[in-house]
């Protein structure tokens, strides 16, 4: 198993557009193989420096699995329109990328 997270630092204030951008988003990530599992995830607030850490979170069958929709037309498609939100980052996001070791 693979897990696949982006890590976000979204401007305080731009929290709702960026919920926003995900929940109505034009997913087809069912449609890959290998597909298990997504969350869109809120952290915590860093008041000091001015952004709400969020992070997407995939699970997918194996390693392979993810790095073949990276190089998909799904994928291609999902991103198309980044950068065109009213949606503030800090940042660009942070890949992580975590083999399973040990599960339940």
């Amino acid at each position: 198993m693979y897990i696949a997270m982006n890590r976000f630092k979204v401007q305080n204030g731009s929290e709702d557009a960026f919920e926003d951008v995900w929940k109505n988003r034009d997913s087809s990530l069912s449609e890959m193989k290998g597909f298990k599992e997504f969350h869109l995830l809120r952290g915590p607030v860093n008041e000091a420096e001015g952004y709400t850490l969020f992070a997407s979170h995939t699970v997918w069958a194996s390693h392979e699995d993810f790095v073949a929709w990276t190089k998909s037309e799904n994928f291609r498609a999902a991103h198309r329109n980044t950068g065109t939100t009213k949606v503030h980052y800090l940042d660009h996001p942070q890949f992580e990328g975590f083999s399973v070791v040990e599960g339940a």
